[in-house]
């Protein structure tokens, strides 16, 4: 389960774009918290801690506790709006959130113990399916990320989500199938090899057909008198 982290924001009673530009001048960044059946409020953060968490990584997966003025409530990052040219953050949506919401997110997929994997050891290619997988969840109990085990994998095998061990309270949105996640299959390169071994045996075995032929031709007109001759030339003894 993710850890509630601190961001700090302040309201804002002015609105449009005139309010919004001044924000972004002043170093903050425009936004609303929305959701949990209360009011929308407008709000702005701190540019300089809004790039930081997003360059963190997982920022709509984190869950949040926003501290606006003297309240403290728990959201998730839904949108960040990035500049067309510039990608800065131009403006930020914020779901509120309560102990039994339960929401949907894609958790990123980590592969672990790939040197336990025979297929890999072979020069097995991993091929990732899922980088991320689709959850339900409660606001309480979001993963930071699902790890995927390797170990025994050989070329052909594969991990589904059933291989994954999800925490309590969560669960795929896909519920009708036991979908693949990742699969080992041989490489390009052992591909291509195999298909060259299989053209050169091919080429061999039929080298060998057309010398048997050959030799077959070689002992009838050697050793073989066909049956005219053999017929014409007791006549004429006669």
């Amino acid at each position: 389960m993710s850890d509630a982290e601190v961001i700090s924001a302040q309201s804002r009673a002015d609105f449009g774009r005139g309010a919004s530009r001044a924000a972004r001048r002043s170093g903050r960044v425009p936004g609303v918290v929305y959701g949990a059946g209360k009011d929308t409020i407008s709000i702005s953060v701190d540019r300089r801690q809004l790039d930081r968490e997003i360059g963190r990584g997982g920022f709509y997966t984190r869950l949040y506790s926003l501290r606006l003025d003297d309240q403290s409530e728990q959201v998730l990052a839904r949108e960040v709006q990035l500049h067309p040219v510039t990608d800065v953050p131009m403006h930020v949506d914020f779901l509120r959130l309560s102990q039994d919401s339960m929401i949907r997110l894609q958790i990123p997929v980590h592969f672990g113990n790939e040197e336990e994997s025979p297929g890999l050891k072979r020069g097995g290619v991993l091929n990732v399916v899922r980088h991320e997988v689709e959850v339900n969840c409660r606001a309480d109990a979001i993963p930071e990320s699902f790890t995927a085990d390797l170990t025994g994998l050989d070329i052909g095998d594969a991990v589904r989500i059933s291989d994954i061990r999800l925490p309590e309270g969560v669960e795929p949105v896909i519920t009708d199938r036991d979908f693949t996640i990742a699969t080992v299959t041989a490489s390009s390169a052992a591909i291509e090899e195999a298909a060259a071994e299989a053209a050169e045996l091919a080429l061999l075995e039929g080298e060998e057909g057309e010398r048997a032929v050959e030799g077959e031709a070689v002992e009838t007109a050697e050793g073989d008198v066909p049956a005219e001759a053999a017929a014409s030339e007791d006549s004429g003894e006669g």
